[in-house]
């Protein structure tokens, strides 16, 4: 017996709706949907447009306040080109934390930005041939 394929990935948070922002206005992910879930959390999934996976935001206050450590983990999405998102981020008064890092033929490279409540996104540029294969970064 063994798993089929990747559903979703869970973060938990204490500013839902903040966080909804972030990821739609900031990453472009789509809200695919949102409810309640039985023991009370809010639940608001997300997606990538050329992604199946989904992000589960979740905010279940009872469960106490959420204290992200550094570099405990992090959501790693592949955009376009890494300058044209800087100055995206720019119109939107944010910057890279850390980044980008181009590889040293310029064929691709990353960078990371902080997400509401501390969790760490980063941001790949691929290379065109890794782009055509499919080739992980």
């Amino acid at each position: 017996m063994q798993v089929i394929r990747l559903l979703h990935t869970r973060y938990r948070l204490d500013d839902l709706e903040r966080s909804v922002k972030f990821y739609k206005e900031i990453l472009g992910l789509e809200e695919v949907r949102r409810h309640k879930s039985p023991r009370g959390s809010e639940l608001v999934f997300l997606k990538a447009p050329a992604s199946e996976e989904t992000i589960e935001l979740c905010h279940f206050p009872s469960s106490g306040p959420v204290h992200v450590q550094p570099d405990l983990t992090h959501l790693a999405f592949e955009v376009a080109n890494l300058t044209e998102f800087q100055q995206h981020l720019s119109r939107h008064g944010m910057k890279y934390s850390d980044g980008p890092h181009m590889k040293p033929d310029g064929s691709g490279g990353f960078a990371f930005i902080d997400a509401p409540e501390g969790y760490e996104v980063e941001l790949i540029q691929r290379s065109a041939i890794a782009q055509q294969s499919g080739a992980a970064y």
